[in-house]
Parts: C-alpha cells; structure tokens; sequence
C-alpha cells in the first residue's frame, strides 16, 4: 500500500451492508442492547465502551481500506483520488483516537481485515466508474454519520464529544460527495440520525 489510499469498499458492510461484515442493524443492535444496559445519564460500563469502541473502530478500518481501494482503482480523476485520500487520513485518525480509548479501558482494538476482504463485502467487482465509485462512499459516509450519532446515547459521558465529533467529520464527507455527484441539498431538516 502507498500514501494514496482510497479504497471505497466497506463502510457499507461494517455499517450497512449485507451482513459479511458488521451491517447497520449490528450497530443498531449493539447499541440497543447496550441502551438498555446504561444508565439514566449516558454512562455505560467499561465493557459495554469497549464493545462500541471496537464496532467504530471495524467502520474506521472499512472506510480505510475503502478508500484505498478507490485510489488504487484507476476509476478516480486525480483531484477526486486527492480528497478520498484526505477523507481516508481523517479515517485513520479516527481509528487512532479510538485505538487510543480502547487502549485506555483495559480493551484490546479490533484488528482490521485485509483489502481482499473488504473489497469482497463492498462488491468493489461491480465498481465501473467514477461515479459509481463516489455513490458507494457516499453511502458509506453517510451510514457511518448515523452510526456515530447512534452510538453516543450508549457510550459513557466520556465518549460523547469524540462520538460526535466523527459524525460531523463523516457528515461533512458525504456533504462533499452528494455535492460531487450533484445531488440536490435535502429540503428537510435532521438530515442524520
């Protein structure tokens, strides 16, 4: 692997795909689970932080390798490979600052998967162009902003501003590509959650 990493394959199958990684409804199901387990104020225990700690951290590793496939693909013009691979750099530092928690809760990080893997639970096979390219990000993106938004109900008190701080970085980066694949700006309020 190089510095051009952009791989658009598996936000999608870590939070929303078709279940050969960790879909949206295993989110929704760790997080409900661990709702009911926390207590009135949002603190959860340690296990139960280390547990949505690690689920983040197999997204972060998705979108990583996601974008690093796209850099790789030959499909992206150069300016689009430039962000992607800006957008996969805040993905690692996501990944590090959550590493960073689990470490700190006695936890063991969730290990990451290789490219071939993610590329399989993407489908990156069915990938033909540009756009195409973008409209998986895009929805990676954008599920990996309601899974953030989702998690910070159950994480403990201390976890929530870097919870939602990541939701603002992954809804910042589906803005860009929605506005890259000229989709409309969405006449509703509360676009995420």
């Amino acid at each position: 692997m190089t510095d051009r990493q952009l791989p658009m394959p598996s936000r999608r199958s870590l939070i929303g795909g078709a279940g050969k990684t960790l879909s949206v409804a295993a989110v929704a199901m760790i997080v409900g689970g661990c709702s009911n387990a926390a207590t009135a104020n949002g603190s959860g225990d340690t296990a139960q932080d280390v547990s949505l700690l690690n689920a983040a951290i197999a997204l972060e590793h998705e979108g990583i390798a996601a974008y690093q496939i796209a850099a790789t693909s030959g499909l992206l013009d150069p300016a689009v490979v430039d962000i992607g691979v800006t957008f996969q750099g805040h993905h690692k530092g996501h990944r590090d600052e959550l590493e960073k928690a689990v470490r700190q809760l006695g936890g063991t990080p969730v290990a990451a998967k290789t490219d071939a893997e993610y590329a399989e639970a993407l489908n990156v096979a069915s990938l033909k162009n540009q756009a195409d390219v973008l409209r998986l990000a895009l929805g990676l993106e954008r599920g990996a902003a309601n899974a953030y938004l989702g998690l910070i109900p159950s994480l403990g008190v201390d976890f929530h501003q870097v919870a939602a701080q990541m939701a603002g970085d992954e809804a910042f980066h589906a803005a860009i590509l929605g506005n890259a694949l000229g989709e409309p700006i969405p006449k509703a309020a509360l676009i995420f959650g």
